[in-house]
């Protein structure tokens, strides 16, 4: 078995702070819009110049080959937001977004962010605490993806996902499938592991296929 730190998962309270007071100052500069769930929003390479905030839902971002094989980075929720790279340094894409549940966005467009910013020019600063957690996030993925085996990555990836709700940790529903799409693997392998995981009591599965961790995984894997 793979020994994992205990603190494998980095709580940047601060970021996430960062990310909400990014979020409510840009809310009311943009066009809100419903997609309902399994629609790309946008593409990796495509140009743009808004940038997208999360009011409801959940979406996945990913990168993926013309025969379809994809590999996903990081899910998104509720107050946060994406495309702001695009607004920075004026590129395409670096990744393609999709919506995983009914979602609602806000679209800031360019000219409504540089707006907002010439008002509230502590937002550059912000912005830059969420940048430096995604490049902190994207370091370890790399990180796990070269270094540890697939037990390894898919118990890294259910530690870093797992929030608190009513004193335990959970990681909202996930599929085989994508979990195994976040860890680079293939769903056979990680439908394996994740009974090893159960048996071993690592890991519960809740009544809306949440998983839950359990006391044992506080310890190494």
């Amino acid at each position: 078995m793979l020994t994992l730190p205990n603190n494998v998962v980095d709580n940047c309270q601060p970021d996430e702070l960062a990310d909400n007071d990014v979020f409510n100052l840009l809310a009311g500069s943009g066009k809100t819009r419903c997609f309902p769930k399994n629609t790309v929003v946008l593409n990796e390479g495509d140009p743009s110049n808004y940038l997208c905030l999360i009011n409801s839902g959940k979406l996945k971002v990913y990168l993926s080959d013309d025969s379809g094989h994809e590999i996903v980075l990081d899910f998104m929720g509720v107050g946060e937001y994406f495309g702001e790279m695009a607004l920075i340094d004026n590129c395409g894409r670096s990744a393609s977004v999709m919506t995983i549940e009914d979602s609602k966005l806000t679209f800031v467009t360019k000219d409504a962010f540089n707006a907002c910013l010439a008002k509230n020019p502590q937002i550059a600063s912000m912005l830059m605490l969420g940048l430096i957690r995604r490049l902190r996030h994207a370091t370890k993925k790399i990180g796990s993806l070269a270094l540890l085996d697939v037990y390894g990555r898919v118990a890294n990836t259910l530690l870093h996902l797992a929030k608190e709700q009513d004193g335990q940790m959970v990681v909202d529903k996930l599929t085989h499938q994508e979990i195994a799409n976040l860890v680079g693997s293939s769903r056979e392998m990680v439908t394996r592991i994740m009974h090893n995981l159960i048996e071993c009591g690592y890991i519960t599965l809740g009544n809306n296929k949440q998983i839950i961790l359990n006391e044992k995984a506080k310890s190494p894997f």
